[in-house]
C-alpha cells in the first residue's frame, strides 16, 4: 500500500468544511485515497447504473441516511446531486461527505454553484516520486521517465505501454466527448502526438492550427479540454512591470510523462535515453513534481517561467508572494557546470530582493551548499522542497 502525502491536507480541511471536494485525473488513486483516509464511510460509486437508479427515487433522502460519513465517487456522472448535498448539509451541520471527480471543468462549474462555501476542493495527481518507496526509487531517471507515474503501474507493476494504450483509448477519449463533441478525431489525435512532442516549448496555437488545417479556436478549445480533462496544464511567463521585455505565450506540459511517452512512439526506457526529447521530457518530469508537491500541500499551482527576448530563460519560477521567489533551472545531467547557473544568476540581478533560492535540479546527488546556490536531485526534490517551505 502506498501512502499519499495529500492525506494530511485531506484530514485537515476535512475538520473545517462538511463537504470536500477530491479531483485530478481517472486512476491517479481517488478512490483509494479515499477509502483510505475515511475507512468508516459508507462509499458509493455513481458509474454503477444500480446506484444512479437508487437515487434518482430521492436523492436527498439516501444522502441524509449516510450524512455522517459518505463518500460519492465520480460525482461528474450525476451532477445535480450536488444540489441535494447542499440541502442535506445546510439542514445538518455535522455532515461529513466526500465528493471525487475526474472532469475538472463540469465537476468545477457544478461544485461552484451548488457548494460554494461548503467544500474544499483538492486535487490528486499520479504518484509524486517522493511517495515511491525506496526500492522503486532504485529506477533510474529513463526508467521513471518511461514508467510514468500512474498508480496501476506502481502498484500492480503493469506494463507502461500496455496501462497508458488503454488509459488514451478508455480515458482519454471518453472524457474528451464527455466535455466536448469532438467530429475531427484524426485531427484531434495528431493534435495530442504534436503537444506531447512540444512539451516545454511556447505553446503556439497558430502554427498548430496551420499544420493540422483547422481554426485557431478549435486548438484553444481542444487544449481547454486537455485541461478539463488532467491530460495537461499551461505554465504562464513571469511578469514583474517590465513586460515589454518578455515572452507572453504559455507553455504546455503534460500531467504525466508516461502519456507522452506513448504518445511519442516510445516503446522502451533504452530507447527514451537516446530519444532527441530527452531532456524535454525530463523537464516535464520534474515541473509534474513540483505541481505534485503544491497540490499534496493545499498551495495554490503557482509556477511561471521567464523568458525574454534576449533569450534568457530560466525553466520555473516559484511565486510565493510576499517577496519571496524561488528560481530552477532543470538539467539531465548527473553534473553541474558553471554556465547552469548563468541565466539563474541573470534572472536574480533583476529581482534581487525578492528571490531568495536559485538552484539546479538534476540527477546528481543533493547538495546544501547554501541556500543560493548547489543543485537538489529529482528523487529528493519533494522532501527538499518541503524542508524550504518549514
Amino acid at each position: 500500500m502506498y501512502s499519499r502525502i495529500i492525506e494530511s491536507e485531506l484530514l485537515r480541511l476535512k475538520h473545517i468544511f462538511n463537504v470536500v471536494t477530491v479531483t485530478g485525473p481517472r486512476q491517479s488513486g481517488k478512490t483509494t485515497l479515499c477509502k483510505m483516509v475515511f475507512p468508516n464511510y459508507h462509499y458509493i460509486n455513481l458509474e454503477d447504473e444500480t446506484t444512479i437508479s437508487e437515487l434518482e427515487l430521492n436523492k436527498k433522502s439516501f444522502i441524509e441516511r449516510y450524512s455522517s460519513g459518505l463518500i460519492i465517487d465520480e460525482v461528474q456522472r450525476m451532477p445535480d446531486i450536488l444540489s441535494a448535498v447542499q440541502v442535506v448539509v445546510d439542514e445538518n451541520p455535522q455532515s461529513s461527505i466526500v465528493l471525487t471527480g475526474s472532469n475538472n471543468l463540469l465537476l468545477s462549474q457544478k461544485v461552484s454553484q451548488s457548494l460554494a462555501g461548503r467544500t474544499a476542493v483538492v486535487t490528486l495527481l499520479p504518484f509524486s516520486i517522493g511517495e515511491l518507496t525506496e526500492k522503486d526509487r532504485i529506477f533510474d531517471e529513463f526508467e521513471m521517465m518511461f514508467r510514468g507515474f500512474y498508480p496501476v503501474v506502481w502498484a500492480q507493476n503493469k506494463p507502461a505501454t500496455d496501462v497508458y494504450r488503454q488509459y488514451y483509448n478508455t480515458y482519454i477519449q471518453r472524457d474528451i466527448f464527455q466535455v466536448m463533441n469532438i467530429r475531427r478525431l484524426n485531427e484531434f489525435r495528431k493534435f495530442l502526438v504534436i503537444s506531447a512532442s512540444r512539451i516545454g516549448c511556447e505553446f503556439n496555437a497558430q502554427s498548430i492550427a496551420n499544420e493540422l488545417g483547422v481554426s485557431l479556436p478549435t486548438i484553444q478549445d481542444w487544449m481547454n479540454v486537455l485541461e478539463a480533462t488532467y491530460v495537461a496544464f499551461r505554465i504562464n511567463p513571469f511578469y514583474r512591470n517590465i513586460g515589454k521585455r518578455l515572452v507572453k505565450t504559455p507553455k504546455f506540459y503534460f500531467y504525466d510523462v508516461g502519456l507522452v511517452c506513448y504518445l511519442l512512439g516510445i516503446k522502451t526506457a533504452q530507447q527514451l535515453e537516446t530519444h532527441p526529447l530527452r531532456g524535454q521530457i525530463f523537464e516535464n518530469m520534474v515541473i509534474g513534481e513540483l505541481v505534485k508537491h503544491q497540490f499534496n500541500h493545499g498551495m495554490d499551482n503557482n509556477l511561471f517561467f521567464y523568458r525574454d527576448k534576449g533569450q534568457h530563460e530560466v525553466d520555473v519560477i516559484i511565486d510565493d508572494g510576499l517577496q519571496d521567489l524561488k528560481a530552477y533551472e532543470i538539467k539531465l545531467s548527473p553534473i553541474v557546470h558553471a554556465d547552469f547557473y548563468k541565466n539563474l544568476n541573470y534572472f536574480k540581478s533583476l529581482f534581487e530582493k525578492e528571490t531568495k533560492i536559485t538552484q539546479i535540479i538534476n540527477t546528481g546527488a543533493i547538495s546544501i551548499d547554501d541556500p543560493f546556490t548547489g543543485h537538489i536531485n529529482f528523487k529528493d526534490l519533494d522532501s527538499a522542497l518541503t524542508a524550504k517551505d518549514n
